[in-house]
């Protein structure tokens, strides 16, 4: 009987200290299983945070912002801001062009301004209503505006054509010596055609009209959205706008397509690309044809935003401003030229406006020993072209595109830059 009952008494012992053991493990087990809420710095946290909006999405969220900045201007921004950004907006189409020719598919072009001129010109030929008798008559074809405005940008595009044979076979600074000859020979026609370009005085613009709607000051007169006066320039802006989204669309989709691969293996190698089938003289007439109708789209907007044209605007000078624009910007870049071309274009109105409270500077029509607000423009575009090629080679496209390097936990990673190396003398043993 007493065996028995050490039996037992031992059995019970074991169950109650395996029971015991248990209900501990369990109690460390969910200790351990619920842990308290983890810092707001730590990694992890962080990179939920971060999570949560893309690279893509951060790009449309900054797109989408600044489209509507840009549609919200004409109400808070006056007419000077309004006719500068005008003008930026025609550098913008015509830097575009004129990167998809020099940026994607290595042709360099001097003749960009003739090209603008065929375009302004065109639009105003093809608008205009023939006037005057005699010597000072001025011919005309009194299209409507918009077809006009169509029909200039073709107009352009085949002009580029009759000199596509000669782009589609040179190349580097043979081009460029040929396209400087446009310049000269389109300023030549505008002086000694008086009966269309006006000579030397040029010629008053038709303005823009749609369906009776009129971009000017009039017609209808005394047009009014939420209250803010919309003369020509406000109106003006919004078709300056969707411009601008054409040409940067247009262009997106060219270089991200078949033609823009054909184009860049140009620039690359001919020797390749001709082995991989692309026809040479072809597709650099191609891209000649399509920059000069980006050209004349932008020459056809400054026209209209100028409201006269004369031969002096379309000098050598403007297609150096062009080259500047998209070496700034970045080559081969739709973006970049488009920043390059803004940089470029609100320089000189901005110098213009402020000359007298910027020091060295001398304001349009006064005397004095100080530098033109012109003048000093193009000393800060050498400048920046300088800093351009020494720091910075893809331009402004290439310092966006530039990331810091992370580390394992996402922090940003320091990079050093030591001037010397020391290194520890090696111990020798005997």
């Amino acid at each position: 009987m007493s065996d028995t009952r050490d039996t037992t008494d031992s059995r019970d012992t074991t169950d109650s200290r395996d029971t015991t053991d248990s209900r501990d493990t369990t109690d460390s087990r969910d200790t351990v299983a619920a842990p308290g809420p983890a810092p707001a710095d730590s990694p992890s946290v962080q990179a939920r945070w971060s999570g949560r909006l893309t690279p893509r999405g951060r790009r449309a969220a900054t797109l989408a912002a600044g489209v509507l900045v840009l549609l919200a201007l004409p109400f808070y921004v006056t007419s000077f801001w309004l006719q500068t950004g005008l003008f930026a907006m025609a550098a913008v189409i015509g830097a575009i062009g004129l990167n998809l020719l020099s940026g994607t598919t290595g042709q360099l072009s001097l003749g960009h301004a003739f090209f603008l001129a065929v375009g302004a010109y065109g639009y105003v030929w093809l608008a205009a209503e023939p006037s005057g008798t005699g010597s000072s008559s001025l011919y005309g074809l009194g299209l409507p505006p918009v077809l006009a405005f169509v029909l200039a940008i073709v107009l352009a595009g085949a002009a580029g054509g009759l000199f596509s044979p000669i782009s589609g076979r040179l190349r580097g600074m043979y081009l460029g010596i040929a396209t400087l000859a446009l310049v000269f020979l389109g300023h030549h026609m505008m002086l000694n055609a008086p009966q269309v370009t006006g000579g030397f005085n040029g010629r008053s613009v038709p303005p823009l009209d749609i369906l009776g709607f009129s971009f000017t000051d009039t017609s209808p007169d005394g047009l009014a959205v939420l209250g803010v006066p919309f003369g020509g320039l406000e109106r003006l802006w919004y078709v300056g706008l969707a411009l601008v989204a054409v040409a940067w669309l247009a262009a997106r989709n060219i270089l991200r397509g078949r033609p823009g691969r054909a184009l860049g293996a140009v620039r690359d190698s001919e020797v390749a690309a001709a082995v991989m089938g692309v026809h040479l003289t072809r597709y650099r007439a191609s891209a000649f044809i399509v920059s000069s109708m980006y050209a004349g789209a932008a020459g056809a907007l400054l026209a209209l935003v100028f409201k006269r044209v004369v031969p002096d605007h379309f000098g050598l000078l403007l297609s150096i401003d062009y080259l500047a624009m998209i070496v700034i910007g970045g080559l081969g870049s739709v973006g970049g030229a488009a920043c390059g071309a803004v940089f470029v274009a609100l320089i000189p109105h901005l110098l213009t406006k402020y000359a007298d409270d910027l020091p060295l500077l001398t304001a349009p029509g006064t005397t004095g020993s100080g530098v033109s607000p012109g003048d000093a423009a193009r000393y800060l575009y050498g400048t920046a072209i300088v800093l351009v090629l020494i720091f910075a080679p893809g331009g402004l496209a290439g310092l966006a595109h530039r990331r810091p390097r992370r580390k394992g936990d996402g922090s940003p990673r320091t990079r050093r830059f030591p001037l010397r190396t020391r290194t520890a003398p090696k111990e020798h043993t005997p």
